[in-house]
């Protein structure tokens, strides 16, 4: 058998590209900050809108990324592309947050089986997931996963925990 070509394999190189800002320099250090900061430009949409917002190790915000538009009740993103923005930009945390256009804030069993496995998967790639929060469409109000004790089952992890609930309570190390 002869070999007519030689396998080749394809150099690429991968980059964050970075548009208008959104949001000030301002940290955000509690679930209602992060909604108040999203609450403009998520109530308007009229479907189900998920972001993933990357933070620095003082949470401060680096950006936003607008992961997937879908329905008017479901909107579907896979691990995959919840992550691929925090790695480019070298977070140290991140935040899901997504739209409920039918004005109640409160989680599927869609959006309760998501934010589990990006919690596992956050903090299996060491960077924790430090909410999800549901942001309702005609008022200003919001469902925090944190809050409602249902992320971060790794506090137990003296670092991430104890960091974690540091920033989250708005004192610095």
């Amino acid at each position: 058998m002869e070999v007519k070509d030689k396998f080749e394999l394809d150099v690429v190189s991968i980059r964050l590209v970075k548009d208008a800002p959104l949001f000030s320099e301002k940290p955000a250090t509690t679930p209602q900050e992060a909604a108040e900061m999203m609450w403009n430009h998520l109530k308007d949409f009229d479907r189900e809108v998920m972001c993933v917002i990357n933070f620095k190790c003082n949470m401060t915000p680096i950006n936003v990324n607008f992961v997937s538009m879908g329905t008017v009740n479901k909107t579907l993103a896979s691990p995959r592309e919840l992550l691929k923005s925090s790695f480019l930009s070298n977070a140290a945390y991140i935040m899901m947050v997504h739209n409920h256009p039918s004005g109640s804030a409160k989680p599927s069993e869609n959006d309760k089986e998501i934010t589990g496995r990006m919690d596992d998967l956050c903090n299996m790639a060491g960077i924790p997931l430090i909410d999800h929060i549901i942001i309702s469409a005609e008022q200003e109000n919001y469902y925090s996963f944190k809050e409602h004790g249902l992320l971060n089952k790794y506090t137990d992890i003296p670092e991430i925990g104890k960091l974690v609930a540091e920033k989250l309570n708005g004192r610095s190390r």
